[in-house]
């Protein structure tokens, strides 16, 4: 089977193509290279207008008179590409907003894939339509919207993902859905409020490919490590100012028997190297699942505060703070958790282990592509 995997999203797109390539089958993955993460894709859209000066030409450009330089270019780009980007028996997309191009050309786009390809897909894992309206209803007890309830961040901030449920992104979004056979979620954030969709086929867990991920048994001497990254473009929607009060809380109790690394905006493989002498690292706060970080930190044998709320335990049957540590979004709770960890380093290596064999389980690349090929193929 041919597959191809439009847009990228930390490496989504890339553990399912290396599952599938493992299965036996062809795969290619076309999209940005996702920011200053420099993710590696197999042909890549470039972003032409990310400079000061040509960033600024364009924003006049769309203010004045409604052209979109960068949407028109990876329009192009893509027409272009059409030799290498028709004949598949699959295409997948990463999102309702694949190359983050104005909506009118995210639907051009798709139609062009959608009439050179067999059937298509969408992949629901990161912000679209149902998960940022199922959040703006309040429907979750905290979301990525939690800051923006709480007017600590405003309603223009981009990271909310507030534009998908605006007019132009609600249509874009109705019409990709008449378009697709099917819609699969990577984790509960996102299979949560497509439960009941008709089009939804099911969750697929994140893939991740373990084999490229060593794990390292934990050593603990003399202090515990602490990791933090931060993503400055998502400080209030990951909760880093509520890990970075934990912190000052765990500091004035504990600072001699702790060390804290701390990162911000780095590439994506500089992040994962920057964590390697960790024996914790605090991931985000307003989610009920893993994400790609998490779960690679965790492959890794690392002790991960992260989305586990008490619908993933279920959705997996597993103890509360056995494979990984559900953030709350409270500093005072974090802190206590961090506490425990500090106190009982004999829990840092269970959970370590078990949250490497947990990655293998459900997350294993190969696993979840043939999970893929089985949901395609039925549709």
């Amino acid at each position: 089977m041919k597959v191809l995997l439009v847009g990228e999203y930390n490496r989504s797109h890339k553990f399912i193509k290396e599952g599938l390539v493992a299965l036996g089958h062809e795969a290619l993955v076309v999209g940005l290279s996702d920011g200053f993460k420099k993710v590696d894709v197999d042909l890549e859209i470039k972003h032409k207008y990310s400079g000061w000066f040509l960033k600024k030409t364009r924003t006049a450009l769309f203010k004045i008179f409604k052209i979109d330089l960068y949407s028109n270019s990876v329009k192009n780009q893509i027409l272009k590409l059409k030799p290498k980007l028709s004949g598949y028996d699959i295409v997948q997309f990463i999102s309702e907003s694949s190359f983050i191009c104005q909506p009118e050309t995210e639907k051009a786009i798709f139609d062009l894939l959608n009439s050179w390809n067999g059937k298509s897909f969408l992949l629901s894992c990161g912000t679209d339509y149902p998960s940022v309206q199922y959040a703006m209803e309040k429907k979750f007890k905290y979301s990525i919207l939690t800051p923006f309830f709480e007017n600590r961040l405003a309603e223009s901030n981009f990271s909310l993902g507030l534009k998908y449920i605006t007019p132009a992104f609600k249509a874009l979004h109705d019409h990709i859905y008449n378009q697709i056979d099917g819609v699969i979620s990577s984790d509960l954030d996102y299979y949560i409020p497509l439960k009941d969709h008709p089009k939804h086929l099911g969750m697929i867990p994140h893939a991740i490919n373990t084999d490229q991920i060593p794990f390292s048994e934990l050593k603990i001497k003399d202090k515990i490590v602490i990791f933090h990254g931060i993503n400055r473009n998502n400080y209030y929607k990951k909760g880093n100012d509520v890990f970075e009060a934990a912190l000052e809380l765990i500091k004035a109790k504990h600072s001699e028997k702790i060390e804290i690394i701390r990162v911000e905006s780095v590439p994506y493989a500089t992040y994962i190297k920057a964590f390697d002498a960790a024996h914790i690292l605090l991931d985000q706060v307003f989610s009920y699942d893993q994400g790609y970080n998490a779960l690679e930190a965790m492959a890794k044998g690392k002790v991960v505060f992260s989305g586990a709320e008490h619908e993933w335990l279920e959705y997996y049957g597993v103890p509360e703070d056995s494979i990984v540590i559900n953030a709350l979004p409270d500093a005072e709770a974090i802190a206590k958790k961090l506490e425990w960890l500090i106190l009982n380093p004999e829990e840092l290596l269970n959970i370590s282990k078990n949250a490497r064999e947990f990655v293998r389980k459900e997350h294993g690349h190969v696993t979840c592509a043939q999970q893929y090929l089985d949901k395609w193929q039925g549709s």
